[in-house]
């Protein structure tokens, strides 16, 4: 539960606007924003090398934001004939709603998050 909060405080609470908006464009940004997301992880006393997994990984994921990817490459398992142009903005095909596939692309960067920092804090 605390590395669900910790991630939740990190992630919405302590993200400005001007790192939401640049957090993509330049990796300084993306580091900037990992930086402020991952200092709350210092409460649960994590190891170095798992606060650096948290810490990169978050910036990585965001910079990159590899939640459309993971979308894509599962919708393409149904549907073979996808085409990446038509799904870049958020892995789903444009035709969707943007409302829904905005929210189910956060959710699966939000889960990309925990899985890696409950890995990090279990295992290292």
């Amino acid at each position: 539960m605390e590395q669900l909060i910790i991630h939740l405080f990190g992630d919405y609470v302590t993200q400005t606007d001007w790192m939401a908006v640049n957090k993509t464009k330049r990796w300084y940004m993306a580091f900037i924003h990992a930086i402020v997301y991952s200092l709350p992880f210092l409460l649960l006393s994590p190891s170095v090398a798992a606060f650096l997994v948290i810490l990169i990984s978050h910036a990585v994921i965001d910079k990159l934001r590899l939640a459309r990817y993971v979308i894509f490459c599962k919708n393409l398992v149904t549907d073979p004939s996808l085409k990446w142009e038509d799904c870049k903005g958020t892995g789903f095909h444009h035709s969707r709603p943007e409302w829904l596939t905005v929210w189910l692309m956060n959710i699966t960067d939000n889960t990309m998050h925990l899985a890696i920092n409950y890995a990090a804090l279990r295992w290292l």
